[in-house]
């Protein structure tokens, strides 16, 4: 039976059927789903210095508690174009806005500098840098930027970058016969048809979210591999008119198991020409990368 009639099987099993219930993906490290539309207040004045209400946990290195909150905070206000290029920004003033200790402050400052997003100098101060000098591959900009007011630009860019790198990882991956990880990219589809029956979005997602980082990793490159991050942020930020699979769905799942069935089979093209089905959803995407021509 192929992958693709066995996961329609799947999706249509009963609630007791046990496979893949949200428990079963605790062994996965998902990140949380983050929460739409959220961005940084317009300016200091009425910032909100509750930090524990900046609850969103992102994708990046920014750690939790009071320090990662603050990173949270001012990198949505730096994309958000609240706190624009060249803006000072003095530690005591953030220290005493945020009711958060110096320490705290000096570190999120460091972790906003490794991010391009802030230059400290001596005699200068800190101050906020151009968008020119943003690493715009980090996931946590990813996602502030995706729920900003660049949102649509950064999903349309994304896209396009998950158009570079995704065929290509999967016409790689279908010449590695890593048996394991193919099982494990198997499995994410079997999970993602469970919970599509059971109207469970969340696992579909963290599944999904599996299946492409697996995926990539199948490919055997390093440096796509260091680009799985890209992907992963594009999928927890989807939702946007131009991002694919945004929604469960049985041409979803039909383009994932085609996929799973080309690996097995070590059929580099229909890999790729399987994963290409997968990202073009809309038609306008068509015009955005055009799919390469049939051989």
């Amino acid at each position: 039976m192929s992958t693709l009639a066995h996961t329609m099987m799947t999706a249509a099993r009963s609630a007791d059927s046990g496979l893949g219930t949200p428990g079963d993906l605790d062994r996965y490290p998902y990140a949380e789903a983050p929460a739409a539309g959220r961005v940084g207040p317009p300016s200091w004045e009425g910032v909100d210095t509750d930090l524990g209400r900046v609850g969103r946990r992102g994708t990046g290195n920014r750690g939790r508690g009071l320090h990662g909150q603050l990173v949270q905070q001012l990198g949505q206000m730096i994309v958000s174009g609240d706190l624009g290029a060249d803006r000072p920004l003095v530690p005591e003033e953030i220290g005493q806005r945020f009711e958060v200790s110096r320490t705290v402050v000096r570190e999120s400052l460091r972790v906003l500098e490794a991010k391009g997003l802030v230059s400290a100098r001596p005699n200068v101060g800190t101050r906020v840098r151009p968008v020119s000098d943003w690493n715009l591959l980090d996931p946590d900009i990813i996602e502030w930027r995706a729920f900003g007011p660049q949102r649509d630009d950064q999903r349309r860019e994304l896209n396009e970058l998950r158009w570079t790198i995704e065929p290509l990882a999967a016409r790689l991956a279908a010449g590695h016969g890593r048996e394991d990880v193919q099982q494990r990219i198997a499995d994410m589809v079997e999970i993602m048809g469970h919970a599509f029956a059971q109207g469970d979005g969340i696992t579909f997602s963290r599944a999904d979210t599996e299946f492409h980082s697996l995926l990539i990793q199948l490919a055997g490159n390093r440096m796509l591999e260091h680009l799985s991050g890209i992907v992963s942020a594009a999928l927890q930020v989807s939702g946007g008119p131009v991002t694919g699979c945004d929604r469960p769905s049985e041409v979803c799942l039909s383009h994932h198991a085609r996929i799973v069935d080309a690996l097995a089979a070590g059929d580099a093209h229909g890999a790729e020409t399987a994963m290409r089905a997968l990202l073009t959803v809309h038609p306008e995407m068509e015009r955005v990368v055009p799919a390469p021509r049939e051989h």
